[in-house]
């Protein structure tokens, strides 16, 4: 996997790179980066990359040459029938909604092309030229795209194969519909809470009801949407309906 990122701070995308687990997938030869700073491409002695937006209004908007001229350069080809290019993300409030299963989608991908806004955005011509994909990390406004980039890349990345081993995917959040269970470590006793007994039992079947138990449990407290959609897709086992049953049955006991 390749994550090209164009940015006015390629600053902020080094510093992740070098300072996170990805750094050891980028030794290992699993992955690669390059930072691309627009500014390079920019027309004028200044550096210029933002101007007035026409109409009006308040801020600046990204300028299209500059950052056009920096696409072409990470061989970035014009949006077309049979052109073969990088898939082109920018990420904006506006895009459509990240999650797990967008995460592994693009993880699938050989490379990313993310292009993180500034001041009010960038140029629509822009996005109707070379932008593939419009992509929000969530319902909130975020100063520095690159923020946003470094999300998608560090839900991605770290998807890719062999970046991290395939066993700690599989009870994480959102993995089966749920989300994760509690977990403990030493001390076994830290300001008087005592690890739960099954924890140290041994009993390998009981530690897996007691976890199963546990993430629907946190599921139907925080994200009884993804109940609803699980059940919808089918994605639940009986075992998991039959937990999801009882838990729901007792937490109606207890407010009649």
């Amino acid at each position: 996997m390749k994550y090209t990122v164009l940015t006015l701070f390629p600053e902020i995308i080094d510093a992740y790179f070098i300072t996170s687990f990805a750094a050891k997938a980028i030794q290992r030869g699993i992955i690669e980066y390059k930072a691309v700073n627009i500014r390079d491409y920019a027309l004028d002695k200044h550096k210029t990359c933002d101007d007035a937006p026409y109409g009006g209004g308040p801020g600046m908007l990204m300028l299209s040459e500059p950052l056009c001229r920096a696409l072409e350069a990470c061989h970035v080809k014009k949006l077309g029938a049979g052109v073969k290019s990088p898939r082109v993300i920018y990420l904006t409030p506006s895009g459509r909604p990240f999650n797990q299963g967008l995460a592994q989608e693009l993880a699938a991908e050989q490379e990313l092309v993310l292009v993180c806004g500034r001041y009010e955005g960038i140029d629509q011509r822009v996005i109707e030229l070379y932008i593939n994909d419009e992509i929000s990390i969530g319902d909130y406004v975020l100063a520095s795209g690159e923020v946003a980039a470094l999300a998608l890349i560090d839900a991605t990345c770290r998807l890719v194969d062999k970046v991290i081993t395939a066993e700690s995917l599989d009870e994480e959040s959102f993995s089966g519909g749920l989300l994760e269970y509690p977990q403990y470590t030493r001390p076994e006793i830290f300001d008087t809470i005592k690890v739960p007994d099954v924890l140290l039992s041994g009993h390998h079947e009981n530690i897996r009801r007691w976890r199963l138990e546990k993430r629907v449990e946190k599921t139907l407290l925080y994200r009884p949407d993804l109940i609803r959609r699980g059940r919808e897709l089918g994605l639940f086992d009986k075992e998991t309906n039959n937990v999801i049953d009882r838990l729901t049955m007792a937490e109606g006991d207890k407010n009649e």
